[in-house]
């Protein structure tokens, strides 16, 4: 059974992670990208697994911490890159995008059980009753999307992410910001991030320009709304300016070595993107303002007066299928049991859960080919929650999501403090995930 070809289209997180996996396994694979013929409105390299949005895989202590130790027990393909090619980041993952996408191109190129074809997808008869995964990501060309909603036979739904601005280090004003990491949770001594502190009066000033300042023109499918996880700061302000000031601009847990005992009233952190630190990005700082305002808005931090932006942020719109409504358990289509839907188009949020569902994705396939049943391990673990959340929803209220507790089978912990709790849930999850790994044979 393992000469049965699997096609993937897109070289995404899901594709990529799903290709080398099975690759690994001597299954032969045909992956589809056209990037390199016409780019999307969120690329901006020819490699494949492209970080877009940031280059931070977030957290390590949570649950999204505990979904990547669970990945990395598995020896997953692009979390082994991702480990050779991380960055300070305090208590996150995050990598020098540009080299890992460049090694996983390599990897992917590089494989003699996969074979790269530059194409656009637009149908999938072309591919009889092969195994196909469509990961595609959240900017499914239209046409691709009509053939989905022709499968599935619902609409799609629709929401959006944004990507944060990058400046240059050699531009930063280094009288006025500070390197440090939250709480010193950091890698380094020193602190992994800078950080740009601000006054009342600064900060005051700042959201009156931002308040003021010109955006871009909504599109009519960019009116149903945002992520909740990924709004843009604009959007933010119009809810609550403490919504910033408790959000991504949260002075405490920083202190600034030349001041010590000074209480901020706001901080811009800035992560750096690669290994060589020339560049950093505005963590949390997706926007909607167009291009001559951010340069605006955004010198006004400071530390930010002279910086030069490498890239501004933008927002585009992410797609997604109704999973609990046309998904097998298996992850394949109802209405077509050979095509599998992987990555954020299958609904979930985030790089990481889009490299977990190109994981599981792949493991479901494989074991169809070895003519065995998929097991997914159980809903104490955060694998399980994700598959679950997809399999097991509500179809009519469901929405992507990221893997977070709330997803988890409860442990009855709810009488002690929450850090303690979030430990032990981690604890939990991760005894059940090896338990389940050692089932697995992988």
């Amino acid at each position: 059974m393992l000469n049965r070809k699997v096609h993937i289209v897109g070289a995404g997180l899901a594709g990529c992670e799903a290709a080398l996996f099975l690759a690994s396994k001597g299954v032969k694979v045909d992956i589809y990208e056209s990037k390199r013929i016409e780019r999307n409105m969120a690329q901006s390299s020819d490699n494949f697994a492209e970080l877009v949005c940031s280059n931070s895989f977030r957290g390590l202590t949570n649950a999204v911490g505990e979904l990547k130790k669970e990945l990395i027990e598995a020896k997953s393909p692009l979390f082994t890159v991702a480990l050779d090619v991380k960055v300070p980041a305090g208590n996150a993952l995050a990598v020098d995008r540009e080299r890992f996408s460049e090694v996983i191109t390599n990897k992917i190129l590089n494989n003699p059980n996969i074979r790269v074809i530059e194409e656009e997808i637009t149908d999938f008869d072309r591919f009889g009753d092969d195994f196909v995964i469509v990961a595609t990501g959240p900017l499914t060309t239209p046409k691709l999307i009509e053939k989905i909603q022709e499968l599935i036979g619902v609409k799609n739904f629709y929401f959006f992410d944004a990507i944060a601005p990058i400046v240059d280090a050699e531009s930063l004003n280094y009288d006025k910001v500070f390197r440090a990491s939250r709480w010193g949770r950091g890698e380094t001594e020193e602190g992994d991030y800078l950080n740009c502190p601000m006054n009342k009066e600064e900060f005051e000033n700042f959201i009156t320009l931002l308040r003021d300042a010109e955006k871009v023109s909504f599109h009519e499918f960019e009116k149903d709304g945002y992520f909740e996880g990924c709004l843009p700061i604009e959007v933010m302000l119009e809810r609550s300016p403490d919504m910033l000031r408790y959000g991504p601009m949260k002075p405490v847990g920083l202190k600034n070595p030349k001041e010590p005992d000074v209480r901020y009233y706001a901080v811009v952190q800035l992560r750096v993107e690669n290994l060589e630190g020339t560049h950093y990005n505005l963590v949390g700082f997706q926007t909607k303002l167009t291009y001559p305002e951010q340069k605006r808005v955004f010198s006004s931090i400071p530390g930010l007066e002279s910086a030069d932006f490498a890239r501004y942020g933008s927002i585009h719109r992410n797609s997604f299928i109704n999973a609990p409504l046309s998904m097998n358990e298996n992850l394949s289509l109802k209405n077509r049991e050979n095509i599998f839907i992987s990555g954020q188009l299958s609904g979930v949020e985030g790089y990481v859960e889009s490299i977990a569902m190109g994981f599981l994705t792949a493991l479901s396939i494989y074991r169809e080919l070895t003519n065995s049943k998929l097991t997914v391990p159980n809903r104490f673990t955060a694998l399980g929650s994700l598959y679950s959340h997809l399999i097991n929803s509500n179809p009519e209220n469901f929405q992507p999501s990221n893997i977070n507790f709330s997803l988890f089978q409860p442990l009855g912990l709810s009488k002690i403090g929450k850090k303690e709790r979030d430990l032990k849930r981690s604890q939990y999850a991760f005894e059940n995930f090896c338990e389940w790994l050692k089932g697995e044979n992988l």
